[in-house]
């Protein structure tokens, strides 16, 4: 069976911890503890993991590294994410929000989970992102919230 890889940006990470999006995200993480969905990050995680706070840190390097996949830097995901800025799906100033993207479309993620409402799980952005990767030859990328990624299983 193919086990989904999703791509878990920050706010998923800090989301455990905050009261408003605990619950689903801590049950995404439930999925990836149990081997059900690989979790995926990007060395952007990593770097905006620099200053978030020590719990936060922790919840991610408690992931088992057998359901887990790092993407490194890569050049073709930092040009795609230049492409979202040059077409207005994103701001300059949030460029990590586009590399977010970048990095999991052009690694064929299955599914990029994010609890940013504003520069990621957001319709107009998402429309913007697929018109961009549809362009440049990349399939369009699943974003949704925790909420609609998690298992069913108990």
């Amino acid at each position: 069976m193919h086990k989904p890889r999703v791509y878990i940006d920050t706010s998923v990470i800090g989301g455990c911890f905050d009261e408003e999006f605990a619950e689903w995200s801590n049950k995404l993480f439930d999925d990836v503890f149990a081997g059900r969905i690989i979790a995926v990050f990007s060395e952007i995680t990593i770097k905006e993991l620099d200053d978030a706070p020590d719990h936060v840190k922790n919840k991610f390097l408690s992931i088992p590294p057998e359901h887990q996949e790092l993407l490194k830097v890569s050049k073709e995901a930092d040009d795609l994410a230049r492409q979202y800025i040059e077409s207005n799906a994103v701001p300059i100033r949030f460029i990590d929000d586009a590399l977010h993207i970048a990095y999991a479309s052009v690694n064929n993620i299955d599914i990029l989970a994010s609890w940013n409402f504003k520069h990621i799980v957001n319709i107009d952005r998402i429309k913007k992102y697929n018109s961009v990767n549809i362009l440049m030859g990349y399939k369009p990328i699943e974003i949704r919230n925790p909420r609609e990624v998690i298992s069913n299983e108990d």
